[in-house]
């Protein structure tokens, strides 16, 4: 298993690194709880059904955790935890929370170790490799007579380079 990716040109002047190349990673599809009990259920001798118990109790239990301040931790996975984002007020004394703080959103931190050469890595990446993602096949050329097309208004996709 590898990480897929996409080389992707930086197109705006007003960007740094205007005109080069960078790999962007290329998910290609999405695993959600109950797709993860599936799984989790053939991997070990619990019921798919007390595995989605635990994830949504442990849902509600994280967010009362969060709310009351706390981080929340979960070896061998990660650290939450709230932040805010906010406005800055000139003096301490200015400082009013309905006007400054604008929003709250959640922060993750996965797990770190330490490997045997004292490098720090993070749980989820340990081990992990990269490959390029297999190219688009679609043929993009415009059919000479629309009628060959079935008269699809959908424009073609676009390739990208391969440099």
């Amino acid at each position: 298993m590898a990480v897929f990716y996409r080389l992707s040109q930086v197109t705006s002047p007003k960007q740094k690194g205007y005109g080069k190349w960078y790999p962007r990673a290329v998910m290609t599809n999405t695993v959600d709880t109950d797709a993860l009990a599936t799984i989790m259920q053939r991997n070990c001798t619990v019921k798919k059904s007390d595995i989605l118990a635990v994830i949504t109790e442990l849902i509600e239990t994280m967010q009362d955790q969060l709310q009351d301040s706390k981080r929340v931790k979960l070896n061998g996975f990660g650290s939450f935890k709230i932040g805010l984002t906010s406005n800055g007020a000139e003096k301490a004394s200015d400082f009013d929370a309905r006007k400054h703080i604008k929003g709250l959103h959640v922060l993750f931190m996965p797990e770190v170790k330490t490997d045997s050469e004292g490098q720090r890595q993070k749980t989820f990446i340990t081990g992990c490799s990269v490959q390029e993602a297999p190219k688009n096949e679609v043929n993009t050329s415009k059919p000479k007579d629309d009628s060959e097309a079935g008269g699809s208004d959908i424009p073609p996709v676009i390739n990208e380079p391969n440099d």
